[in-house]
């Protein structure tokens, strides 16, 4: 099996876009190798991936950090492809952007070299944001991969998770620019707001913003105003297409749906009336940053397709989120 698909390393295999992605890489009967920021007491509970079918045969767990790019050499030796989804998440603004921005893009950069190094990695694929695109203060009614978001203009907005918006655009930017340089080949997926079920533990910020309706969170209604989404599947099935398709370059969209507020609320109060969504009135209230839409033909066109709707998004998101007890 491992002749037949090679060997893979996923960084960031705790998270929700990662988790997800190790056990679609193992259906695709890929061996995988993943990293975890170091745990020295042992407390972390790692049998969501250790128990995930074919792990046991096709799964290794190494250490390694952002902050030590060089911890990836050993992982990603002997690999073929490389998804690169590890990033610095601090919403909350607890550390210094700056901080935040250089272990983004220094152990981005660490891990293409060790890329590099390896001499067997033949493809890395970057997951990056819609955040790269969102921001280019550029008033346009939908945007596609021509579009940056730009740094300067970032800083000056009053929107949450600033660090993040700023570190994932300088990172996908120096990714691509290092590859360009040492001939590497790399390609970039921009996912937008990625919902749907989860197997990780923790609650993913992307599944309880669009759940924020459903959870009652009034403080992130804002990001909801005009909202493109796409099921954690569609997600991990297009980095595997992406590693995959000899004839692909550059940046990838991957969105499939965009609501405005109002579409989401009807569609939530007629789907799930248990639930205490709000009305039209109290919601032509809530003032923000109105987010374009996103293209995702460049993806399309190179025939990849997408599966699930908003339906499957919102029915897994709210099902997981009630066994894991969100809900």
């Amino acid at each position: 099996m491992e002749e037949e698909k090679g060997r893979v390393c996923v960084t960031g295999g705790t998270g929700f876009i990662g988790s997800w992605l190790i056990m679609r890489l193992l259906d695709h009967g890929y061996s995988v190798r993943t990293t975890v920021r170091s745990d020295p007491e042992q407390k972390r509970d790692l049998s969501f991936l250790t128990n995930l079918p074919g792990a046991s045969e096709r799964l290794q767990i190494f250490n390694a950090d952002l902050n030590n790019p060089e911890s990836f050499d050993a992982a990603i030796a002997g690999c073929t492809g490389v998804i690169h989804v590890a990033a610095p998440i601090d919403i909350h603004g607890k550390e210094p952007e700056e901080v935040i921005i250089q272990r983004a893009v220094s152990g981005t950069i660490g891990i293409l070299k060790s890329c590099l190094k390896s001499g067997t990695v033949k493809r890395v694929v970057y997951t990056s944001s819609a955040s790269t695109v969102h921001f280019s203060g550029k008033d346009v009614d939908m945007l596609d991969e021509t579009f940056w978001s730009d740094v300067d203009y970032i800083r000056k907005l009053d929107i949450w998770g600033k660090s993040y918006k700023l570190s994932k655009t300088l990172a996908e930017r120096a990714a691509l620019e290092f590859a360009e340089e040492h001939g590497l080949d790399l390609v970039t997926i921009i996912p937008s707001f990625v919902t749907g079920p989860f197997i990780c533990p923790q609650l993913a910020g992307s599944v309880r913003g669009t759940l924020a309706m459903v959870m009652g969170n009034r403080e992130e209604y804002s990001m909801l105003l005009n909202i493109s989404m796409v099921h954690i599947d569609d997600v991990a099935r297009a980095h595997i297409f992406l590693l995959e398709y000899p004839d692909v370059k550059g940046r990838y969209i991957c969105s499939s749906a965009t609501l405005t507020i109002q579409e989401m609320a009807e569609f939530l109060s007629a789907k799930y009336p248990g639930y205490p969504i709000p009305n039209f009135d109290s919601l032509a209230k809530i003032e923000g940053y109105k987010l374009s839409a996103l293209s995702s033909k460049k993806l399309l066109d190179t025939g990849f397709t997408y599966k699930y709707g908003i339906d499957e998004m919102f029915d897994g998101a709210i099902q997981c989120c009630k066994e894991k007890g969100y809900l």
